[in-house]
């Protein structure tokens, strides 16, 4: 099992590109990069989680879609031609809506 190291905000302009058909991408902006490793200590890498989640490996992943790559794309050059439309802060409609729950 894989433990996390380190959180750290992602910048502005990060994407992962997740490929839904054989003719269809979609893009999410990148929300946070972890930095996981092995159990023993062994085996280090970086994932970025999307804005909606998801991230390479993870088992409640969209439907069909299967991680490509990350991709960076400066600001002011605009999104990806195939970043996702929802705007920032709504929840999609094909995703739960997660509810905060107070400790017991």
């Amino acid at each position: 099992m894989k433990r996390i190291v380190e959180i750290v905000p992602a910048r502005p302009g990060w994407y992962a590109r997740w490929q839904l058909t054989p003719d269809a991408t979609r893009c999410y902006p990148v929300s946070l990069w972890a930095l996981l490793e092995e159990a023993d200590g062994s085996g280090r890498e970086v994932v970025g989680v999307d804005c909606v989640g998801q991230w390479p490996g993870a088992d409640d992943n969209e439907a069909g879609g299967e991680f490509v790559r990350y991709l960076y794309q400066t600001p002011d050059s605009g999104r990806p031609d195939d970043a996702d439309q929802t705007p920032a802060g709504e929840p999609r409609a094909d995703r739960p809506r997660l509810q905060p729950t107070t400790a017991p």
